[in-house]
């Protein structure tokens, strides 16, 4: 069995892709329902060297019109990957679905010993401004247990929704990330550049302590 169209869709729910982006927001803001989405895809997938939704976005969701949107296709993100080499803090602006940051994670954890590889060894920034793109990018974040913060918004003028901070709460390999909503508070304005917030504030906290490494924790950022 494989990641079809239909199969996707099924799994999140949906008849029509077009369903797919705002049921699959709600989906990854229940912990329970996301992490039994997760495991259903694994079923049928389970390299996460590459990025499953690909060529399900680019046919299905991609506003080339608007957006001008073209996804980076796996042979080029693996390139960059490599020339971008080994560091403990990454970041893509315009990250569409993910393609890049999975292969920066994934060259990430290959070199290192799977002994030794945590996750919080590395961090992952991300910015998008696409709607439609902005649940599957978070979807591919939290289910390879990836440490990250995703800012939904324009990377020019630096207006944004909201801004998303991903933790692996274990610091398990085989462990998916929570997902926190940072408060819209002058602390994450100067963090994130944001220079305007374009939506309401979100509540949503599952992380009650920042692990800055696997002996030491700071207490809520929150």
């Amino acid at each position: 069995m494989t990641l079809t169209t239909e199969k996707i869709n099924e799994l999140i729910g949906v008849k029509e892709s077009y369903q797919a982006s705002d049921a699959l927001m709600a989906i990854l803001f229940d912990k329970a329902k996301r992490e039994k989405m997760f495991k259903s895809f694994l079923e049928i997938e389970w390299r996460l060297d590459h990025d499953w939704f690909h060529a399900y976005f680019e046919e299905e969701h991609a506003n080339k019109k608007k957006y001008a949107q073209d996804f980076t296709p796996d042979s080029i993100s693996k390139l960059l990957a490599k020339i971008a080499g080994s560091s403990s803090s990454n970041l893509d602006v315009a990250a569409g679905t993910g393609s890049l940051m999975i292969q920066k994670w994934n060259q990430d954890r290959l070199s290192i010993s799977p002994f030794e590889y945590r996750p919080s060894l590395f961090f992952y920034q991300c910015e998008e401004l696409s709607d439609r793109a902005l649940p599957f990018l978070l979807f591919n974040l939290l289910i390879r247990g990836m440490n990250a913060t995703v800012v939904h918004g324009d990377a020019l003028s630096r207006e944004a929704k909201q801004a998303y901070f991903l933790q692996n709460d274990k610091n398990d390999p085989v462990s998916f990330s929570n997902l926190n909503v940072m408060p819209h508070s002058p602390i994450a304005e100067r963090e994130f550049d944001i220079s305007k917030w374009l939506e309401k504030p979100l509540k949503h906290i599952e992380s009650p302590k920042i692990i800055i490494d696997s002996e030491k924790e700071q207490l809520s950022l929150f």
